[in-house]
């Protein structure tokens, strides 16, 4: 299977923790959709062979677009890819833009899961983070979306400090807060939540705001402790933790981010989108201007890098890790050689012995108490300046 991700690099404002790539201008909206459709015919030789069993719409705040951009999208899609029948088609979006319209014209063009930046049910929190909707409008969304949608997901932050003038003395979001909105998320029957920690990166809003005192450094450890309140309450509601921040009910796992833990191929559309093939990885341009600049010279504006054997085994060991499917010791030695199994497991043993990571069947996994570390010991288990 393979998957084609578009990226919509709209937003209706910043959200103050939010690194990735979006304008919050739409001057150049049409112009974009055209080129976004563009790539895509393109580069349709790309994925002659391949069948397209997912698309996904992310961002950005794909929900900023019209139907009639995204059915453009959609159709075109089918009308240059050979596309699987039923595809998942995910569209990310804000709760301000889910009126009871928009749901049921989206259903009608093929979208048929949802994923939505709920974030926090608390109003405090919203504010805090600069999100477009508030909590009224994240009750209302969920009330809406769950009469014309049943592949639902939603986005739920943990870690949040209070915004404060005090600084390191805010107080951190309490257990009882965040138990309260998880419990809110499962009063709708809702099938699959992603939940990430409240992350500070560099060139962010919270970043600045946190250096001048005007909000709290998260702390880490709030966010384990946030973290395994999550997996035991989601775990006792019958939600299966397939992915380090991801959970979901029996057959509704997300098949298009399945794909990339699992290292098939996607194609990724759209200014800052990513595509692999198995044997490299290419990236556009972040830049809106100049991406379309390049698509009106009939240009692809990105970066190709051809991935080493290290590259690929790095990359499986932190996908796997992350994953309930776990690292194969026998993909490693028939991928990648007796010198890469040697060296896992040796750099494992001592993660193995303080009960972070356990093998069952050939499969290293972490244990419950090692999940919220993956990502660290992931890195201790990397391969570098392997001849």
């Amino acid at each position: 299977m393979s998957g084609i991700y578009i990226h919509i690099p709209f937003c209706k404002q910043a959200c103050h923790y939010c690194d990735f790539h979006f304008s919050t201008s739409m001057k150049k909206k049409d112009e974009m959709v055209l080129a976004l459709a563009k790539e895509i015919r393109m580069r349709k030789s790309e994925f002659k062979g391949e069948v397209v069993e997912t698309i996904y719409f992310g961002g950005g705040t794909p929900s900023r677009l019209p139907i009639s951009d995204l059915r453009l999208q959609i159709n075109l899609i089918y009308e240059n890819y050979t596309v699987a029948p039923n595809p998942e088609i995910t569209l990310e979006a804000n709760p301000d833009d889910l009126s009871e319209d928009y749901l049921i014209e989206l259903s009608k063009i093929g979208i048929n899961r949802l994923s939505i930046g709920i974030q926090s049910f608390f109003e405090d929190d919203l504010v805090m983070m600069n999100r477009a909707h508030n909590s009224a409008e994240a009750i209302k969304c969920l009330e809406l979306a769950t009469k014309y949608f049943d592949n639902i997901s939603l986005d739920l932050i943990y870690g949040i400090p209070d915004s404060s003038q005090n600084g390191e003395q805010a107080q951190q979001m309490s257990n009882e807060k965040w138990k309260r909105n998880i419990e809110t998320a499962l009063s709708f029957g809702i099938p699959h939540i992603s939940s990430y920690a409240l992350t500070v990166e560099p060139k962010t809003a919270l970043n600045k705001l946190i250096q001048t005192g005007k909000i709290a450094k998260p702390k880490d450890e709030v966010a384990e402790e946030h973290f395994q309140i999550l997996v035991e309450t989601l775990e006792n509601n019958g939600f299966i933790h397939y992915e380090l921040s991801n959970f979901g009910k029996e057959n509704y796992f997300s098949k298009n981010n399945s794909a990339y833990w699992l290292g098939k191929k996607y194609l990724g559309i759209g200014p800052s989108a990513h595509s692999y093939d198995g044997i490299s990885r290419s990236w556009n341009v972040s830049n809106n201007s100049v991406y379309l600049k390049s698509l009106a010279e009939n240009e692809l504006p990105n970066e190709i890098e051809i991935l080493s054997k290290t590259d690929r085994y790095n990359e499986y060991i932190m996908t796997g890790l992350r994953t309930i499917w776990g690292v194969s010791l026998d993909k490693i030695l028939d991928e990648f050689g007796n010198e890469y199994l040697d060296y896992l497991q040796k750099q494992s043993q001592k993660f193995l012995n303080d009960g972070l990571l356990f093998v069952e069947n050939s499969i290293l996994k972490p244990t419950r108490k090692g999940k919220f570390l993956t990502d660290g010991i992931a890195s201790d288990l990397f391969m570098v300046n392997s001849k």
